[in-house]
């Protein structure tokens, strides 16, 4: 087996489907009409590309093995939308938070703050209790 030929194969077969995969318009996706406004979604792609080719010999039995893998990886994140009115651009991001999001983003952290107050608060009662006993 001739190591150098099948990782260029690999390699050449692996990247050639990551850059079919993240292609230009890929990023801005197709345009699409609302009324009077043309639109264009904006989108983050982000790669990650690995391969690897070993072979090795066991020494006892003097058995021989080789391998390889190669590997892709794509991440797609929406940024937002060009929008055009006539000689007018604009760009829209769809990471705005609203409040209400921002709300139930720190809904654990409420819950979590009155919880240790009702627990305090129960340790001054019980505390109070017991110095009344006495």
């Amino acid at each position: 087996m001739d190591n150098n030929i099948n990782i260029e194969a690999l390699l050449d077969k692996v990247s050639g489907h990551v850059k079919e995969l993240a292609r230009t318009e890929t990023v801005l996706g197709e345009e699409f009409k609302i009324g009077e406004f043309t639109c264009r979604p904006v989108i983050k792609v982000g790669t990650g590309f690995g391969s690897g080719l070993g072979s090795g010999e066991e020494p006892k039995s003097k058995n021989k093995g080789s391998g390889g893998g190669a590997g892709a990886g794509i991440g797609i994140v929406p940024l937002g939308f060009l929008v055009a009115k006539g000689d007018e651009i604009s760009f829209i991001p769809v990471d705005k938070k609203t409040a209400l999001s921002t709300l139930f983003e720190k809904v654990p952290d409420l819950v979590e703050k009155m919880a240790d107050m009702k627990a305090g608060e129960k340790g001054k009662e019980a505390k109070k209790e017991k110095e009344e006993k006495k």
